[in-house]
């Protein structure tokens, strides 16, 4: 059988017929080949749609059923028919759902799309840029076909990644995502399949990878027809907070462990997705070896051929074994978020320390030594959960960790679902988002956040009325963790998830990108500075080290490779400081030489407030409040690679609100 080598781990007995996949429908000469798992099943048949055409598989005495099917072409409805009963059940693999998660599965040709990604070999997670997007709610339309048509501007932004939030087929008119049921399915909500590829396509002929949120820890509670095939595919065993946990390590697990790889290969293969970023891998159990989250990262390797392609964790515990090699004891993966970062972050711009923000200050030192160290905890005792924090992150490479301000959970765990402009200042945002773009991890922004997008994010999720109540329910008692938002009144105004004004809301109006011209520049000129900036663009371990310098400010250094090529990060989130005294060294200026301003978060281009020189004439220092200041080495000032006539180092220095190149 010709399988994809990346799920060939899994031994099982096969059918005689070449297929691609495991199980689900193929394409065959004269008709198709279809094959299922269902060993709770003594009989099962193939019911073409519309006309009720049957074709009985044949049992392989291991769980598995399969057979030939005549007449079944590309475009074709089917369901399967469990031991004679009277309810039909879609395609446990099926490839698209045109009328849902109820409805029939639809044969489809993969092979039939016309890619012009040939050349294209994806992107390794070093140097990128992120940007977290939800395909229904990223443009008025919501759709593949109109989400396409902005991607040329994220490209100029310096965006290098788009992450999309889950597109498997799930219930309902709109949702995240995060309860799909047909995995193998993208949603009839944004297009059909060759519209993804259409949109994949696009992206990377702009040179944008694209990775896609997978959900691997459980399945949605409507529509989910997998445990009327098999009870294996679930486990009791293990507990999390979204319903049944997935069996990846108990009795005939070997089948469910083979479905999920074969699912991450698919989108690989199929889709030529550049990776995956995996949902709280903390929920998903597996007591063997290799731990199937190894195995994933494997299996995407190799369906990736010579392509680059990028796996990151969702780890709410922060386990850098996430990211350490397997022959280390890791999982291999390139990256994971890192909410400390976060966490400090919206503590110093909105001064709440409600919830899981209880053991973070946003003080100066947490942003230099998450700027060194990438987690704040790495082992720590956390009060909120009452247990240690992480693990040990020292050494990880810096890409490793995925830095970020706004991702889809945390705006929308928040009571009105406000995205962070409206909840601090312009200055003190302009300089975080600094911090975040120039710092040494993966810096993600989340859709609409490069220009300030006036639309709120809520948690939005359309599903039948006892189920709705029962999630809205759910909802209000998650959020009753935040004091302020557990008070009656703000409570009673918490929008209905399943109100559709709950999702037209959320839905982006790219104009103001042009009305928000100002917070765009700001990014725009941030990643171009990142992406040129060989000082920046390094993500060296080691490569920087920082110091306090008041209550609210702080400095970091960033190392050149040689001697005068350092950069400096300014940070002040507080009042005007002048230094009086300069007694660290992390501040000495290059070798017979001086700093100059490289970039301000200040300049009137972004809305800025215009910034004085920072060396005043008697030797003092004067940091702006609420502001960010890049230093570099003065360009009239030789350096020691100068002086011998070797390369010179470019600096990207601020003119009119723009970056531009010149040489130090």
């Amino acid at each position: 059988m010709n399988i994809s080598a990346a799920v060939a781990s899994v031994e099982q007995p096969r059918a005689t017929v070449s297929r691609r996949w495991p199980i689900g429908v193929e394409l065959q000469p004269g008709g198709a080949h279809a094959r299922v798992w269902a060993p709770k099943a003594k009989r099962v048949e193939l019911v073409v749609e519309p006309d009720a055409r049957v074709t009985v598989l044949e049992g392989e005495g291991n769980g598995y059923f399969s057979g030939a099917v005549t007449g079944l072409e590309a475009g074709g409805l089917y369901r399967f028919r469990l031991d004679g009963g009277e309810t039909l059940y879609p395609d446990p693999m099926s490839r698209f759902q045109p009328d849902g998660p109820h409805g029939p599965s639809q044969v489809l040709d993969p092979h039939r799309f016309d890619w012009t990604d040939r050349e294209w070999r994806g992107r390794p997670i070093k140097g990128q840029v992120i940007y977290e997007m939800h395909i229904g709610t990223f443009t008025p339309e919501g759709s593949w076909d109109a989400a396409l048509r902005e991607l040329p501007a994220l490209a100029e932004l310096g965006v290098t990644v788009l992450e999309l939030m889950p597109v498997s087929e799930f219930p309902g008119r709109f949702g995240w995502g995060y309860d799909g049921v047909n995995l193998f399915a993208p949603t009839r909500l944004y297009g059909d399949p060759d519209a993804m590829r259409r949109f994949v396509d696009g992206a990377h002929r702009l040179g944008l990878a694209v990775i896609l949120d997978v959900v691997y820890n459980h399945l949605g509670p409507d529509g989910n027809y997998l445990k009327c095939f098999a009870d294996e595919y679930f486990t009791d065993r293990h507990k999390n907070e979204w319903g049944e946990a997935i069996n990846f390590d108990g009795p005939g697990s070997g089948p469910v462990r083979e479905f999920f790889l074969s699912n991450a290969a698919f989108w690989i293969e199929e889709y030529h997705l550049d990776g995956l970023r995996l949902d709280a891998t903390q929920s998903i159990f597996d007591s063997g070896e290799p731990h199937i989250l190894t195995e994933i990262s494997r299996t995407v390797r190799k369906a990736a051929g010579d392509r680059a392609a990028i796996l990151v964790g969702e780890n709410e515990p922060q386990h850098a074994s996430m990211v350490k090699p397997a022959d280390e004891g890791g999982c291999g993966l390139c990256a994971i978020w890192n909410d400390d970062f976060h966490h400090s972050a919206m503590v110093a711009l909105t001064g709440r320390t409600e919830a899981y923000y209880t053991d973070y200050r946003g003080t100066p030192q947490e942003f230099v030594s998450a700027m060194k160290h990438g987690f704040l905890y790495q082992g720590q005792w956390y009060r909120w959960q009452g247990k240690r924090r992480g693990m040990p992150a020292f050494g990880l490479p810096r890409p490793a960790f995925v830095t970020f301000l706004q991702n889809h959970d945390q705006i929308a765990n928040s009571a009105r679902g406000l995205r962070l402009h409206a909840l601090t200042t312009p200055g003190r945002l302009r300089a975080m988002t600094a911090l975040t773009l120039l710092g040494p991890g993966t810096p993600m922004l989340f859709q609409g956040q490069e220009f300030a997008a006036s639309t709120p994010f809520l948690y939005f999720a359309d599903h039948k009325p006892e189920l709705a109540e029962l999630v809205e329910k759910g909802r209000a008692e998650f959020l009753a963790q935040f004091p302020s938002i557990a008070e009656p009144a703000m409570r009673a105004a918490l929008p209905e998830p399943h109100a559709e004004d709950s999702f037209t809301r959320c839905k982006l109006d790219h104009r103001e990108r042009e009305s928000n011209a100002a917070v765009w520049a700001l990014h725009r000129d941030l990643l171009r500075l990142r992406r040129e900036d060989a000082v920046f663009a390094a993500q060296r371990v080691g490569g920087l080290d920082g110091a306090v310098l008041g209550e609210d400010a702080f400095v970091l250094r960033f190392f050149g490779e040689g001697e005068g090529d350092d950069r400096l990060v300014l940070v002040n989130l507080g009042r005007d400081l002048t230094l009086r005294a300069l007694a660290d060294p992390l501040l000495a200026p290059p070798l017979d030489g001086a700093w100059t301003l490289i970039w301000s978060s200040e300049e009137p281009t972004y809305g800025g407030c215009g910034s004085a020189p920072v060396e005043q004439t008697d030797g003092a220092w004067r940091l702006p409040g609420h502001a960010a200041l890049v230093l570099g080495p003065a360009r009239d000032f030789p350096t020691k690679s100068d002086a011998a006539g070797g390369n010179t180092t470019p600096v990207i220095v601020v003119s009119k609100g723009s970056v531009t190149e010149s040489r130090a």
